[in-house]
């Protein structure tokens, strides 16, 4: 007995604390679901509340539907699935009372979508409640189809809607007109049917009616073309009268927003006006008067009023207003850069950075302000500001705009220091009027900024020093200063030791000394301080050090009285954890010890570097990433859309497609167009893999400044720059690597070896074949000049010629001649290729090729197998 009163009482408390059935109040359920405590506990409320939901609807209850379906829809916005009650919807909206229409509608709108079939069965509903006597119903009917409204329900119910929008009620007419937007958006040919409404509804007086109209409008001119020349012609009018009652209007409370009159109705009339005024001159015109007229007298002191002057802007900006207007929307937005609040500011930024196009002079009356911004506190309006000062800048007050900026970056906040040094540098080789200035202010940015210096510029800095031989004296005195005070800034001090290496006999004779420039104690000593002292510093930086001990080499030369010392402190690297350093303090040694016959023409002074051809592989460099940045995300995997003799990085379905065996994945092919971060490579021909012009094969550098004053021939003996002598492993232990060499001996390079032709590939339509010539100095290096025909009588375009190869080769591909293969073998494109095989006589070349092109529009994609190279490649 006491067992069963038991199983009594535990039945009814859990009844009491879970009171899962179908006449459940929503608040029991919602409290139910609130008081648990795990996610597990909420889905079984869930589950057992959805049960008795299904029962209640299997047993088709009336009098719980309403009260079910509010459940529905709480449960539904929990993230749990309702389909199964997508028919109560349908029953709910066919009821005949209000209240169980409106939660019928409700749960239309959230339960179910335009995709769902269910849908089409409440389209006559929908078509009798839009014609219902009662406005709530009809107003319940429009915001359903405004909401969930298909294409084929567009069509169906469109005839009501046009009716309901010459309604009397104003509540309908909004509604309808809201739901006319949706029918537009979905079915744009009925936007014809709507215009001459949409303009009628402009001479409401209800503000509600109004921007419903405008809203309609606004769709209508993105819809057509036709729309939009009506409304030109039918609603200007219209819109300035609506702006200046608006404005002009006195306090009406139930419009008023912090003292402004309807500010949402001001932003939506500017915003259409500026879609029917943009390349419309005569709309322009009519426009003029009252966007002066709102941009003077609304209130600056209110966020309210500030979205309006900006909207203002904005309109003014979009249409062909007058150069006054402009310049007056300008001036607004000057004022907004003062305003405390920093969303103003930053907006007023951006609309200033596209005001530049329009014009720019009103733009620059703002300068100290924008100025002023670039130091504020916030990170986002310093950067934004700092772009706004860069689209300033020009050949008039490039010179003022540098020393502020200048003057900053010596308290600016790190975080902030490299975006502010790479506009600064950005700046000064843009707008440089001549080397002097160019070299002060970037010798200033060195020495204040020079951890953030990125490595091209100081190749650029390098390039214009070595070009500039009447500033080299001063250039080198200004840097071994700036040394002095700033030894701890990385780019200078790889500048400044390049220089003392290059030119220390300037530094301590004071050559070349310019007007009003005071003279510079130094002796050879001090050189060789100032570099080992460099030394010491950034031991850590094998870049820094590298250079460093190159320098010292060089100024062994310069200064005789110094080779001793200068040979202790190369010694003192032997055994330096760095291995690059270890090695170059091995081979230095050497040179000093044991070839002073030819050590001087081992260290003459770099030859001049060629500018020119140096400022247009930049150029091409930065337009080819560019270029990649802009292809990457839109290229589809089978998409070939590079520009040729650019390899795309391989990945592993190029893997796959090119089925390199057992050799694993194909190597990453390398290009010829230089990055930013190989410049200094370049700066001497010191690629990757790549063969320099005496004929030396010269080896990948572990840095982009490691080679700068590379070691090689005498220019007098070969006309060309000096290539370092290096081996290609670490020297385990102090080596002659110069015997046998002798003071006439030649470091110039051996001629090449010519291996005979072999066609790569042929088809019917393409043909490739491949000359090579190796160095007998490097075996394992051959260079092959690829050439590609055309055998058919359609011209090939986009032609692009990709690579790869098994993992122990390296690939590098030079530019081809061209993208376009002419038809008929009148003509071909040709195409370097740099193979380094590192097992060579152990495995022979391989090499998996594909070719894709166009014919006429079409593309075309050809590959294959290159199996007959020369033995002993």
């Amino acid at each position: 007995m006491d067992t069963v009163e038991k199983i009594v009482e535990d039945f009814a408390s859990d009844i009491a604390m879970s009171p899962f059935s179908s006449g459940t109040r929503l608040r029991d359920m919602i409290r139910a679901i609130r008081a648990c405590k795990t996610a597990a506990e909420e889905r079984a409320v869930v589950r057992r509340e959805c049960a008795a939901i299904r029962t209640a609807i299997s047993e088709n209850e009336p009098e719980l539907r309403h009260r079910n379906m509010a459940k529905l829809m709480f449960i539904h916005m929990l993230g749990y699935p309702t389909h199964f009650a997508q028919m109560e919807c349908l029953k709910l909206i066919a009821a005949a009372g209000y209240p169980e229409k409106r939660v019928g509608y409700l749960g239309l709108m959230l339960l179910l979508d335009e995709r769902q079939e269910v849908l089409m069965l409440v389209t006559n509903s929908l078509k009798q409640d839009l014609n219902h006597p009662n406005q709530f119903i009809v107003g319940l009917a429009l915001c359903a189809l405004g909401n969930i409204c298909s294409a084929e329900m567009a069509r169906d119910l469109s005839p009501e809607v046009e009716r309901l929008m010459r309604s009397r009620e104003v509540n309908t007419k909004k509604k309808a007109a809201l739901c006319s937007i949706r029918i537009v958006r979905k079915v744009p040919d009925l936007a014809e049917n709507f215009m001459a409404l949409a303009a009628s509804l402009l001479k409401e007086k209800h503000h509600g009616v109004l921007i419903s109209a405008i809203q309609l409008c606004t769709e209508l001119c993105k819809a057509s073309k036709d729309a939009l020349e009506y409304l030109r012609k039918n609603c200007i009018e219209g819109l300035v009268r609506i702006l200046r009652d608006v404005s002009n209007s006195s306090y009406a409370p139930e419009y008023d927003v912090s003292g402004i009159a309807d500010p949402f109705l001001h932003i939506r009339v500017l915003k259409l006006m500026r879609i029917l005024g943009q390349g419309d001159a005569d709309c322009s015109e009519y426009m003029n008067d009252i966007l002066a007229q709102v941009a003077t007298k609304t209130e600056s002191n209110k966020n309210a009023g500030n979205a309006i002057l900006y909207e203002c802007v904005q309109t003014i900006m979009g249409i062909e207003a007058t150069s006054g207007l402009r310049v007056l929307a300008i001036n607004i937005l000057g004022r907004f850069l003062s305003n405390r609040d920093n969303n103003i500011r930053y907006v007023a930024l951006n609309m200033l950075m596209r005001a530049i196009a329009v014009d720019v002079l009103a733009v620059q009356r703002h300068r100290t302000t924008i100025l002023e911004c670039v130091k504020d506190a916030d990170a986002s309006i310093r950067k934004r500001a700092l772009e706004l000062v860069f689209l300033l800048v020009n050949d008039t007050n490039v010179k003022p705009l540098t020393k502020e900026l200048i003057d900053y970056l010596s308290i600016a906040d790190p975080d902030f220091k490299g975006d502010l040094t790479e506009k600064l540098c950005s700046i000064v080789e843009k707008f440089s009027q001549e080397k002097l200035w160019y070299l002060d202010q970037m010798i200033k940015v060195l020495s204040l900024a020079g951890n953030h210096v990125k490595d091209d510029v100081c190749h650029a800095l390098i390039v214009v020093l070595s070009n500039g031989s009447e500033l080299q004296g001063y250039s080198v005195r200004s840097l071994y200063k700036a040394l002095q005070a700033y030894g701890k800034q990385g780019s200078l001090v790889r500048v400044a030791v390049w220089c003392i290496g290059e030119y220390g006999e300037m530094l301590v004779n004071n050559v070349g000394m310019l007007d009003g420039e005071e003279p510079v104690m130094v002796t050879e000593s001090g050189a060789v301080d100032a570099v080992e002292i460099a030394l010491n510093r950034h031991s850590a930086d094998a870049t820094t050090g590298a250079m460093c001990l190159v320098a010292l080499l060089k100024l062994s030369s310069r200064f005789p009285s110094t080779s001793e010392r200068v040979k202790q402190i190369v010694a003192r690297n032997k055994e330096n954890v760095v291995l690059e350093l270890q090695q170059r303090s091995i081979e230095f040694s050497s040179i000093i010890q044991r070839h002073q016959s030819i050590r001087s023409s081992l260290l003459e002074r770099m030859p001049v570097l060629d500018e020119a051809s140096y400022l247009v592989k930049r150029a091409t460099a930065t337009q080819a990433t560019i270029s990649a940045d802009k292809l990457a995300p839109t290229v589809a995997p089978g998409g070939l859309k590079l520009p040729n003799g650019v390899a795309k990085p391989t990945s592993a379905p190029l893997a796959d497609l090119l089925d390199l065996s057992s050799d694993g994945a194909p190597a990453s092919t390398t290009t010829s167009t230089t990055t930013p971060n190989g410049f200094l490579q370049d700066l001497l021909g010191i690629g990757g893999v790549s063969t320099g012009t005496t004929g030396v094969p010269s080896i990948a550098s572990t840095d982009i400044l490691m080679d700068l004053l590379s070691i090689g021939s005498s220019p007098s003996q070969n006309g060309t720059p000096g290539q370092e002598t290096k081996p290609t492993h670490l020297v385990s232990q102090d080596m002659d690597l110069l015997d046998g060499l002798s003071s006439s001996t030649s470091v110039s390079g051996l001629e090449k070896t010519v291996h005979p032709s072999i066609t790569a590939f042929q088809s019917a339509t393409l043909k490739i074949t491949f000359d090579f010539k190796r160095q007998p100095g490097n075996p394992r290096e051959t260079t092959i000049h690829a050439t590609f025909t055309n055998l058919t009588s359609s011209t090939y375009t986009d032609f692009i010629f990709q690579a790869a190869v098994p993992k122990f080769i390296q690939l590098k591909l030079d530019p081809a001649s061209g993208n376009t293969v002419p038809a008929n073998g009148n003509g071909s494109v040709t195409q370097g290729l740099n193979v380094t095989n590192n097992q060579q006589g152990q495995k022979p070349l391989a090499m998996r090729i594909r070719m894709s092109y166009k014919v006429n529009g079409e593309d075309r994609l050809e590959q294959g197998q290159v199996s007959n190279f020369p033995s002993g490649l």
